[in-house]
């Protein structure tokens, strides 16, 4: 089976669903009406960060792999070094928060409220970091196979074709970005997709 482009995306969906699950159960379990179900919520809490925080290793490793061999242009290896570096700073965060939790668990101490908020600080790392992770696929198309021509289609048989620009004629070009066409003539310098060897190509009319 291939994974296009790599495993990073699959496990990057594990760590940030378990790690919010995780941070968002701490102050429940803290609030929960009764011992016992102060007890489950706090059970539920752990595992979820304890779990998150595995991915994540899962996460960065094959992150890094994805820096090393996807192919990208200037803009988008500023874009994937910046959001590497948020990453690495983000899973070193979860790490220590995720030992101290295991610690106060081996020394039979509950969940506290000083853990409980330092989770919740975190969870603005993580989500900096996922959105910055977004920003590369959306907007600079990393890690895609093919981007889609913004041009006139059908949906069904029968079905009029119809355009999908933006509006007073201007069109997205494939890195996502608008290129403005002046009345009765072409987009002029529309940015071209990166080339599977890394670099962009550009190709003037004489």
């Amino acid at each position: 089976m291939e994974i296009i482009p790599n495993w990073h995306p699959i496990f990057v969906h594990f760590t940030v669903a378990l790690l919010v699950i995780g941070v968002l159960f701490h102050p429940i379990s803290l609030l929960a009406g009764s011992e016992d179900l102060r007890c489950q919520w706090a059970a539920i809490a752990r595992w979820n960060l304890w779990l998150g925080t595995a991915f994540a290793a899962l996460t960065v490793a094959t992150g890094i792999q994805a820096y090393n061999t996807v192919a990208h242009d200037t803009p988008s290896h500023l874009a994937m070094t910046d959001h590497r570096n948020w990453a690495l700073v983000t899973f070193a965060v979860f790490l220590a928060l995720t030992a101290w939790s295991i610690l106060r668990y081996r020394a039979r101490k509950p969940i506290n409220w000083p853990l409980t908020l330092a989770l919740l600080l975190s969870l603005g790392l993580l989500g900096s970091t996922a959105w910055r992770g977004g920003e590369l696929v959306f907007r600079h198309g990393l890690g895609v196979m093919s981007l889609p021509h913004a041009g006139n289609h059908q949906h069904e048989a029968g079905e009029a074709p119809h355009e999908h620009p933006a509006s007073n004629g201007n069109t997205l070009n494939p890195t996502g970005q608008m290129n403005e066409t002046p009345p009765g003539g072409q987009a002029e310098n529309m940015p071209q997709a990166p080339a599977e060897d890394g670099h962009n190509h550009t190709h003037n009319a004489p």
